[in-house]
Parts: structure tokens; sequence; C-alpha cells
């Protein structure tokens, strides 16, 4: 009888621990542990861009044989606006100009009396394009890092200018009948000009950055050729 007692004791306190429900810490129940933060977002599916830049310019040729910059390098800025309307394509417009020290080449040829000679002239001028632009970014998750690609295309304005030479048959004193000179210089032509190119974006706030990059960018002609390194900051809206 001892025995069918004290086992019906021991059911019974089975029994009331769990319909009593979980267990509880100092009156409360154990809580589950609380979902990690969601990464800080520093680039928006939409959103507009306004880039203000430092460049620097290089010839793919020297410049006496470069046809429309007629400089090896020069230094200048620019700006550009794009709108991304998916977080990942964005379209816009850039323009840029540079201070480009201009070589020009004076001749004179005298056939008569087997005499040449050549003098280079230096001359400034601002030498600039306005180009549309597609871009493909990739921000990369959690970082403040976005890698991007680029290309676009439009004009370029204030450079090749070319010389007029002239064959002359009255013969000035003291020189021959087959004279060519060089008679001064033609205006700036407007050029199409096409980029290409890629770098990379760094968000200090998701409305604030740095970016750089470069492209390379094709003129009319084989010798007109430019690479462009570009510096920046970045206003995203």
């Amino acid at each position: 009888m001892k025995k069918l007692l004290l086992s019906a004791s021991i059911v019974a306190g089975l029994a009331s621990v769990t319909l009593a429900g979980p267990y509880s810490y100092g009156g409360k129940e154990k809580q589950m542990a609380a979902a990690p933060a969601p990464c800080p977002q520093w680039y928006a599916d939409y959103e507009w861009n306004v880039d203000l830049w430092g460049t620097y310019v290089f010839t793919d040729t020297d410049w006496f044989n470069d046809k429309y910059l007629e400089v090896d390098h020069a230094w200048g800025g620019g700006i550009d606006f794009k709108y991304f309307f998916m977080r990942y394509f964005g379209i816009g417009f850039e323009g840029w100009v540079v201070d480009a020290n201009q070589a020009r080449t004076r001749s004179f040829f005298d056939f008569s009396d087997s005499f040449f000679r050549q003098d280079t002239l230096r001359e400034r001028n601002a030498v600039g394009s306005v180009l549309g632009t597609l871009t493909l970014r990739y921000p990369i998750p959690c970082t403040r890092f976005s890698p991007y690609v680029f290309g676009g295309g439009g004009g370029i304005f204030g450079g090749g200018q070319r010389p007029h030479n002239e064959f002359e048959t009255e013969p000035a004193e003291g020189e021959g009948f087959d004279v060519i000179r060089t008679h001064g210089f033609s205006n700036a032509e407007t050029e199409a000009i096409g980029q290409f190119g890629g770098g990379l974006e760094i968000r200090f706030t998701p409305h604030i950055g740095w970016m750089a990059d470069f492209s390379w960018n094709v003129v009319d002609g084989p010798e007109n050729n430019f690479g462009m390194v570009r510096s920046g900051l970045t206003f995203a809206f």
C-alpha cells in the first residue's frame, strides 16, 4: 500500500510540472535571441548623382603626330550628372574642359635652294567635350564600395587646328620660285568622340562619396585617341 501511494504521488508531481508550462527564470519566460541588425544602405535604388572632378589627359602619341589635342598631356576638370533608375544602372551626361598648351608647326620649304625650316609655336587653348553616358555599377553588399564601368559618346571641341601651307609662285627677295610656306592655321574643329572606362566609388555617407576612374577616348582619326584619369567628389540625392 505504501509503494502504491508513493508511485501515485510521483505521477501526480510529474503531471503538475508538465501542465505548468515552460520553465521560467526570475519570473520571466525565456526569450528568443534578437535578430542581427540589417546592413546600412550606402547606395539607394533610385538616386541622382552629381560628380565634381579634376582630370588629367594624355595622348596616345606624341604631340607632333596628334592631330586633335596637339599636346602630350593636359590638366582640367569637369562635372557629370547621372540618374540611377535601378540600383545598378544609370544614365546621364558629362562635360569637361582642359587647358591645352598646343604645339603648332610652321614650315618653310624652298625647293629651288634646297632649304627647309620648321618652327614650333605654342598656343594655349581650352579643349572640352560633352557626352551622354551609360553607367553600370555594383554596390558591394554591406560595404561602402561600388565598382563601376561606363561608356558614352558625344562631341569634342577646341582642337584640330591645321596649318595652311601655300605654294608661292611669285618669289620673294632672295628666294626661289618653288616655295611652300605656312600661312596661319585653321580654326578649331568639332569632332565626334566615344568613351569607355571603369572606376571605383567610396561612400563616406549615403549622400557624399569619392570617385576615381580611367577612360579611353576615341576621336576621329587613328592618332587622336587619349586616356583620361578623373578623381573627385560624388553627391547623391
